[in-house]
């Protein structure tokens, strides 16, 4: 059975933190934009907040769908939906990271980001109001 307040936030509450660790993923692609080797990365946002979804619903964890994405392995949760970007163009170091593609994709996911949290700043602002009478 799933909690009460978590199904009044619906999606968003679970799409909060998977927002923020795809805007750390992106971050840390920015850092290492000039490290030999390093392999671009992001989270497959849609297939997470699905599993997020149906966790929270069933308390099960489906598999992950197969894109065009080459999946990642890890120890944390959230390492299955962890995919290396498939560089526009290669580099002669093997560094997949293109700083201005990145920056872009960190201005977006922070709009979602924000988004996100004043849907559930709304909420929670109604849910006070709906308990306080005011």
């Amino acid at each position: 059975m799933s909690n009460p307040i978590s199904s009044y936030l619906g999606l968003q509450a679970d799409a909060l933190p998977l927002r923020e660790q795809r805007m750390k993923l992106i971050a840390s692609n920015l850092a290492n934009a000039d490290t030999p080797g390093y392999q671009a990365r992001d989270l497959d946002f849609n297939a997470a907040l699905a599993n997020a979804a149906r966790v929270r619903e069933a308390g099960s964890a489906p598999a992950r769908e197969q894109g065009n994405r080459i999946p990642l392995s890890g120890f944390d949760t959230l390492q299955p939906f962890e995919v290396a970007r498939i560089a526009s163009q290669g580099s002669l170091d093997g560094n997949t990271v293109d700083p201005d593609a990145e920056r872009a994709a960190y201005g977006r996911a922070a709009l979602e980001y924000r988004a996100s949290l004043s849907f559930l700043e709304s909420k929670v602002r109604t849910l006070l109001t709906a308990i306080t009478g005011q």
